[in-house]
């Protein structure tokens, strides 16, 4: 069982963000957008608020280790590696010196994200080398998965190679340790979240809602999905008020 959470005095958001780019107004999956002019205004909000942009471990320490923290912290998590993260989102993450984590499909690098509705052909994914130079501009990169499956649907043997050779495939290619997970769709079920730790990684996060201390495990993180059209008063909301844990597990 993993240590019992403080009781922090200050909430953790861990915000879930897909493509940045420029987009015309998506009809479906509009939390898996973010125009690049509201994410510049996003990431000075969160400054002029005062908030501090912390790291996914950090995160993870202060829940779980009861290293507690000063100010209002959020994470930036990024999903599915898209090739519009480095040319859109990755200057302004370095313009404010702002960490965040990327979840790479690590047997689909350099390809489309095959998954989506229409196969992914407008959404390419960063290649291997791609991921190397974000690796060494200081953006963590983490798993997830090999293909991006819904791993709750998967025979055990099936999710745990999805989890399991994800983690050895970036690591080869990264030289560097992978220590965090992202379920695909938020898609898991207490046999997968053991298999994520049973291959060595030390925090993940779902598509549950809620504020950071909400997790009942370091595998368990929620997050707040930040999507098309949220704008500033949208945006502070989520990061202010949807702080109460709303599961979903698929």
């Amino acid at each position: 069982m993993p240590p019992l959470q403080p009781k922090l005095s200050t909430p953790i958001s861990v915000l879930m963000y897909h493509q940045i780019g420029r987009f015309d107004n998506p009809k479906e999956h509009r939390s898996c957008y973010c125009e690049v002019d509201s994410f510049r205004r996003q990431m000075a909000w969160l400054k002029y608020l005062g908030y501090r942009v912390i790291t996914l471990e950090q995160a993870r320490a202060a829940v779980f280790e009861q290293q507690l923290l000063s100010h209002p912290a959020v994470v930036l998590t990024f999903d599915d590696g898209y090739e519009n993260f480095a040319e859109y989102a990755y200057p302004i993450l370095r313009e404010y010196g702002y960490p965040a984590v990327l979840f790479a499909v690590s047997g689909l690098l350099g390809q489309p994200a095959r998954w989506l509705a229409n196969g992914g052909v407008d959404a390419p994914l960063l290649s291997g080398a791609g991921l190397r130079e974000l690796r060494a501009g200081g953006i963590e990169i983490g798993s997830h998965s090999v293909s991006h499956p819904r791993l709750g649907r998967l025979d055990p043997a099936a999710y745990r190679a999805e989890i399991a050779d994800s983690k050895a495939a970036l690591e080869d290619l990264l030289g560097a340790a992978v220590e965090s997970f992202a379920y695909p769709y938020g898609d898991y079920t207490p046999e997968v979240r053991d298999a994520v730790a049973a291959a060595g990684y030390r925090v993940a996060v779902t598509c549950s809602r809620g504020a950071a201390q909400t997790a009942p495990h370091p595998l368990e993180i929620p997050r707040k999905a930040i999507a098309w059209g949220d704008d500033l008063l949208g945006f502070f909301w989520k990061l202010r008020f949807k702080n109460r844990r709303k599961d979903r597990y698929a």
